[in-house]
């Protein structure tokens, strides 16, 4: 048995080998091009039916980012915690063999984050053991250059500036796994905005870890027009008990303060997580408002049983079905576009239209 095993995770090494060297070089964003066109989706179960990448090509995206759940390399906690994660490679496999997402690939600059599913522990934090390997085949997966400063630190945070000054583009990757304390587990199990996790806020629990948030100020302190914060899991959004910002208050506080005290115009957050899609508005204590675009799930939408009430959510009930998110930026009139798309067919369901000038004390 063991023998078979070793084989194996030796097959699956090699096909996962042969076929990043078969596909490289992957293209890469030019940070001298202004960005215009950026695709995002989350929740990508490399077991079931693929979605038709082809609608997100037809859109023409200069970037994809993959927001998280980008495969299921565990199901319920983790499947194998050997040291050679089987699961995790075979499911990184299952996903680069798709044709569809090959084709992605080869003409689309991909960006990504990961969230609790292939990060190797359901709902997991620091806790994680596997999360050093699991880095490392992630950092590999998504062709992470070996001189890139994510390779060399904890965690895989990471960020970058494109475009010209005056379309400046600043793309920020948040790990929201790697350092995070323990969750509060709710005590009203499956209770309408209490399904798992209750408000926490013990001062000791961060979300970003010490090191995350020292980069994170320097990071906020560049300048740029455009923030995108990636967050695999919501950040302004309310009303559930699942995970989310709103699980840590005062790591909530402590990003919003931050974002002001540091004068960083032009946030926008994206996520994802949810398998439910929808955009959202705050104004409440914010410098400026805070826009977010929810985008999950690529190939597993869930419709969902219970209310959830969130007076910041904009344009009615939370969308279930597949889709994947856009945001489009009009330099000349200096506008932008937060989309939902829906897959197969590639119709608008949910966004929001905002001018740049709002983002701004």
């Amino acid at each position: 048995m063991n023998t078979r095993i070793s084989l194996l995770v030796l097959l699956l090494t090699a096909f996962f080998a042969v076929g990043t060297a078969l596909a490289a070089p992957y293209p890469r964003l030019d940070p001298r091009l202004p960005l215009e066109r950026i695709a995002f989706g989350s929740c990508l179960d490399e077991e079931k039916t693929p979605p038709r990448w082809q609608t997100l090509l037809d859109r023409d995206p200069q970037l994809f980012m993959m927001l998280g759940d980008n495969v299921y390399a565990d199901s319920v906690g983790i499947r194998d915690v050997g040291p050679d994660l089987v699961e995790m490679r075979r499911a990184y496999a299952a996903l680069g063999a798709q044709a569809g997402f090959r084709e992605l690939r080869s003409k689309v600059p991909l960006l990504a984050v990961w969230d609790d599913h292939d990060y190797g522990l359901n709902d997991g934090g620091e806790e994680n053991p596997i999360k050093v390997e699991a880095k490392s085949i992630f950092a590999d997966f998504f062709d992470v250059p070996a001189d890139d400063p994510m390779r060399l630190r904890e965690g895989i945070y990471r960020a970058g500036i494109y475009g010209p000054t005056g379309r400046r583009v600043q793309i920020i990757l948040l790990d929201t796994r790697y350092f995070r304390s323990p969750l509060k587990a709710t005590d009203q199990r499956n209770a309408p905005g209490k399904q798992r996790f209750v408000p926490d806020d013990d001062p000791k629990k961060t979300m970003l870890g010490e090191a995350q948030w020292c980069w994170l100020e320097e990071q906020l302190r560049q300048p740029a027009e455009l923030r995108l914060i990636v967050s695999s899991i919501q950040v302004i959004a309310e009303g559930h008990g699942w995970e989310g910002w709103r699980t840590m208050p005062l790591e909530l506080a402590r990003l919003t303060h931050l974002i002001k005290d540091t004068k960083a115009n032009g946030v926008i957050f994206l996520s994802g997580d949810r398998h439910r899609a929808a955009a959202y508005r705050r104004v409440e204590g914010t410098p400026y408002p805070f826009y977010e675009l929810t985008s999950s799930s690529l190939n597993s939408g869930v419709e969902s049983r219970q209310p959830e009430i969130d007076p910041q959510r904009l344009g009615g009930r939370l969308y279930a079905g597949e889709n994947f998110g856009m945001v489009q930026i009009d330099w000349e009139l200096g506008v932008v576009n937060l989309d939902i798309l829906s897959l197969p067919a590639g119709r608008r369901v949910r966004g929001v239209t905002l001018a740049i000038a709002e983002l701004r004390p």
